[in-house]
């Protein structure tokens, strides 16, 4: 894992940046896993490949944080890229893998309260995605809302929203 991390750091290469965060994706479905990629410094390695202009870059960075986030310590460390992930969802292509890749992650950072007025801004989004989305879009944004909605403090934000 500290090889791979290493690696991401150290290459401009996007096919070896994109294999390396398959990996560490994969690596990260195991628990400890996830405590070792944090404690290498791993989170903010991949979180700063959300920068990346290639989007297939950007989408397998979104993958491994995503799997990586279903650990409270980490969700700790990833709530600082919520802003950028909302605005990668926001500007990706309509039902293309890169904004699914990002609904997914704020799906998983969504289920607590925690960082819920991090999302605020992209509410107008996520609904109109409703409508414009495909089915796969629309489950994943539903997920999205259903989280912000179990938040009382989010409900006028949510009834509120401009569409």
């Amino acid at each position: 894992l500290q090889k791979l991390i290493h690696l991401l750091q150290a290459t401009d290469d996007p096919l070896i940046q994109e294999q390396a965060l398959i990996t560490l994706s994969n690596s990260a479905a195991f628990s400890v896993n996830q405590d070792i990629i944090r404690n290498l410094g791993g989170l903010s390695v991949i979180g700063g490949m959300l920068s990346d202009c290639i989007p297939r870059v950007k989408e397998k960075a979104l993958n491994a944080l995503n799997n990586l986030s279903m650990n409270i310590k980490n969700q700790e460390e990833i709530q600082v890229y919520i802003t950028q992930v909302c605005r990668t969802v926001e500007s990706a292509p309509l039902n293309s893998d890169l904004q699914l890749a990002g609904l997914r992650l704020l799906t998983n950072m969504s289920v607590t309260s925690d960082y819920h007025h991090k999302m605020l801004s992209s509410i107008p989004f996520f609904l109109r995605l409703l409508s414009g989305g495909t089915e796969r879009t629309q489950i994943q944004v539903l997920k999205v809302l259903v989280n912000l909605s179990a938040n009382p403090a989010m409900a006028k934000h949510l009834l509120r929203a401009q569409v």
